[in-house]
This record gives structure tokens, C-alpha cells and sequence, in this order.
């Protein structure tokens, strides 16, 4: 059975980190049932959930109206967590907030995703991943020195959002089942990028970090960590960091590491200049079939549709397909190969708990 099979969860339905959590979840056995505003699509795919809505139903509910509320809590007292992303105080003005919930059902596990968190000067703020992870300290050190680049919506919806929420509700259950109590957990973008930022923060205080773009070990600015131009137009990753993968990387090359040391720093420029040379002799794909028997941390740049072809993916089938669309295989792996989704489907809310009390 998969690991999570039994987990009853509320999905208030919102944008972001939210339905990704939500997704993960149900690929690994967890029940959800999407909550959603009159007129909402069974997939709306104008938010991604063509994707992301896979593997759950929804139920359709006016939160203005008393007896559609009412009903909310009835499944909420069936459930074992609510995940939800609205601003401070929207849910509680609802009369779904934490506290109604909770004494409904007391060993509810209530996740609440934000990007500036349910208290502080910005609380109240509108805010997406390139705001948050702008005042974190995040951005400022992607791209290259004449301007940041938003990394996609990667670091502060997904891994400073989803990835804490996901881990906060699982969390919140062990306790529950020890104590018998529930849990609010309070999952904020701002909270979270700095704790991704670890590592940075780490070299930063001890002088092993500019704030400079490209300036730094892992941003760039180092030639055996970077990406280079190949001559179609294309783009290989190399991330020699390691003594040895740096002298398979300029032997591949046919450069002679006796005259690039690694180290100074000052001698990098000169480093890049000779390696971004070289690169520039042949296409992308040649260099990647000529490093492919060399352990030099050399990768060819992908898109995103070529990655779905890339022969160690497709081995291990990271992708599939389902009704046409091409999608990530769920992760990570516990063994048996994960079952399609369910098709979204539309229930009632008299159908969904009938389902959950038997």
C-alpha cells in the first residue's frame, strides 16, 4: 500500500505552494478533496492543474454561505490535516480558522502557507516567490553581475513553501498520534529561504562569501562551477568542485592542470577563459557523448522538453504519461512503482464523507 494510504487531508483550494504540497501528498496515498469557490474548474488549467490537481476530486462550496460552511467542518472533523493559502485572518473570518476547526476536531494538524507569515509588518502584504526571496537575500545572488535573475518559482514557492509544508503536516501527524492533539503550522516563504540559505550564510561569516554575483563559489563565479557556451548555441553544466573532477575536467579538455591550479582565486579569470575556449570547438551533445565516460561533473543543459528524453531519466522513468500530458513520475520512491492518479472528478460533500466514514 502506498506510505501515506488512510491520510485524510483538506485542501482549501489556492495558487503556488499549496496544490504542489496538496499533489505530493495524494501520489503517495493520501486522501484529499480539494475545497472550491462556485464556478472553479475540475482542472483548471490556466493554474497548472492539468498537473498539479492530478490524484484528488473536489467538493464545490460557497464559504460565504452558513450551511456551505457547516458543511466544510463536517469533512474537516473526518480529516487528519487542512492545508491552506490565504492571507491572515481570511480563514477566520470564515469561521474556518485554526481554533473552529480544531474543536471540531482536535487532533487536526492545520497548515497555513504564506509568504510573509501570520504576523510581522508585511503580514498583510500581496507578495509572489520573487518578492520573498528578494527580501531574503536569495535573488540578489542569482544571475550574472549586471542584474538578478528570477530562478523560476523554485526556491520560495516550492522548496521554501511546499517542501516545509509538507514536511510541517507530517510532522504535526507524529504528534498528534502521540499526544492526541493537533497542531497549526505556520509555514511562511520568508521564514523558510533563509534556511535554505544555510550553507551561503555559513560561508559569508567565516569570508568564504562576497555579496557579489558571480563573485563566489557556487554563483559563477568560479570557472570549474559555471555553465558554458558550446558551439550550436548550446550550454554544458560543469561542477568540478573536487580536486579530482577539476583535473578530469581539463584533461577531457586537453588542458594541462599543471598550468590551471584551482587555487587562487586570482588565477580564475584565466582559468575561464581557456575552458570557455575550449567549448566553443564543438556542439553541445558532442561534449556531453565525449564526457560521458569521463567523471568530471560535466552535464549537458537541457530544456525542459528535452529532459523528458534524456536516456538516465527515462531509464529510471521520472516522466509519464497520463491522457496525453507528460508529467514527473511521483517522488520520492518507496519501493513499488506509484499507480496513475485518479482523474479529478466533482462529489458532493454527502459523497466525499460517505466515503470517509466507511
Amino acid at each position: 500500500m502506498p506510505v501515506l494510504s488512510g491520510l485524510k487531508v483538506v485542501e482549501f483550494d489556492a495558487l503556488g505552494p499549496v496544490p504542489l504540497c496538496a499533489m505530493i501528498l495524494a501520489d503517495h496515498g493520501a486522501e484529499l478533496v480539494r475545497i472550491v469557490r462556485p464556478g472553479t474548474p475540475v482542472v483548471d488549467e490556466s493554474v497548472g492543474g492539468t498537473i498539479l490537481h492530478r490524484g484528488r476530486p473536489l467538493v464545490t462550496l460557497d464559504l460565504k454561505k452558513a450551511e456551505d460552511r457547516e458543511a466544510a467542518l463536517d469533512i474537516v472533523a473526518e480529516a487528519d490535516a487542512v492545508v491552506e493559502g490565504f492571507r491572515p485572518g481570511v480563514m477566520e473570518r470564515l469561521g474556518l480558522g485554526p481554533e473552529a476547526c480544531q474543536a471540531r476536531n482536535p487532533k487536526l494538524v492545520y497548515g497555513r502557507m504564506t509568504g510573509w507569515g501570520q504576523s510581522g509588518p508585511l503580514a498583510e502584504r500581496a507578495g509572489h516567490d520573487i518578492n520573498y526571496i528578494a527580501l531574503t537575500g536569495a535573488l540578489a545572488a542569482i544571475g550574472p553581475a549586471e542584474a538578478p535573475v528570477p530562478p523560476l518559482n523554485v526556491i520560495g514557492d516550492y522548496a521554501g513553501g511546499t517542501m516545509f509544508l509538507a514536511f510541517g503536516i507530517l510532522a504535526g501527524l507524529i504528534e498528534a498520534q502521540r499526544t492526541g492533539r493537533g497542531r497549526v503550522v505556520d509555514v511562511a516563504m520568508c521564514d523558510a529561504v533563509p534556511v535554505l540559505l544555510s550553507l551561503v550564510q555559513a560561508f559569508r561569516q567565516t569570508g568564504g562569501w562576497e555579496d557579489a554575483r558571480t563573485r563566489n563559489l557556487l554563483d559563477g563565479g568560479a570557472p570549474f562551477y559555471r555553465c558554458y557556451a558550446c558551439r550550436d548555441g548550446g550550454f554544458v553544466a560543469v561542477g568540478a568542485l573536487e580536486p579530482q573532477f577539476y583535473a578530469a575536467l581539463l584533461h577531457g579538455l586537453g588542458l594541462a592542470p599543471a598550468y590551471y591550479p584551482q587555487y587562487p582565486r586570482e588565477g580564475w579569470p584565466k582559468i575561464q577563459a581557456a575552458i570557455a575556449s575550449r567549448f566553443l570547438t564543438r556542439d553541445r551533445d558532442a561534449w556531453a557523448d565525449h564526457f560521458t565516460g569521463i567523471d568530471a561533473c560535466v552535464s549537458p543543459v537541457l530544456t525542459i522538453g528535452e529532459a523528458t528524453d534524456a536516456p538516465h531519466l527515462k531509464e529510471r522513468r521520472v516522466f509519464r504519461q497520463r491522457d496525453g500530458i507528460i508529467e514527473a513520475a511521483p517522488a520520492p520512491r518507496f519501493g513499488d512503482p506509484a499507480a496513475l492518479p485518479p482523474p479529478a472528478t466533482e462529489v458532493t460533500p454527502e459523497e466525499l464523507l460517505a466515503r470517509w466514514r466507511s
